[in-house]
């Protein structure tokens, strides 16, 4: 008996392709890893400064829609003086994206947020900094001596 050759069903086949589509839309689709680097020659990036200050920086395309961005902070203690302060995300040195509190607690915070890059799709480069600065707490004495440090790092910076 000789075989016959089936046409491709071709609504069948789209139909799949619509369904796998579907499913990487709403799951996300992870593209990159953004790396960030420090701008401090200390082992552990903290500072004690009262105004903001950069910890980490990268200069990037953006060509994906979303920025995935995870980080730890700390706040120190000084002479039993828990220190905190305030976080930030900005773009461009000028924009601020994201921010939040470091506790007053001398205990880790693991702070996440989502952001969107739509704006910036076009532009040719952008720069993202990770920012923080001391608001309560010692004001002298401390690893530098002019009060308790804020401790800030990236976890996972994620382009999806």
């Amino acid at each position: 008996m000789p075989k016959v050759l089936q046409p491709p069903d071709l609504l069948r086949q789209i139909a799949a392709l619509e369904d796998r589509l579907a499913r990487l839309e709403r799951a996300g689709w992870e593209r990159d890893e953004l790396p960030l680097f420090p701008t401090s020659l200390h082992g552990l990036v903290y500072e004690d400064n009262t105004s903001f200050t950069t910890y980490w920086e990268t200069i990037f395309i953006p060509r994906a829609g979303t920025l995935a961005l995870a980080m730890v902070t700390i706040g120190d203690q000084v002479s039993a003086v828990n220190s905190g302060g305030e976080w930030q995300v900005k773009f461009n040195d000028t924009t601020v994206v994201a921010s939040g509190t470091v506790p007053a607690t001398f205990t880790y915070s693991f702070p996440t947020v989502s952001i969107s890059l739509l704006p910036y799709l076009n532009a040719g480069s952008l720069k993202i900094q990770l920012q923080a600065r001391r608001t309560a707490g010692a004001t002298t004495g401390g690893k530098y001596g002019a009060g308790g440090s804020i401790g800030l790092a990236p976890t996972y910076a994620r382009l999806l």
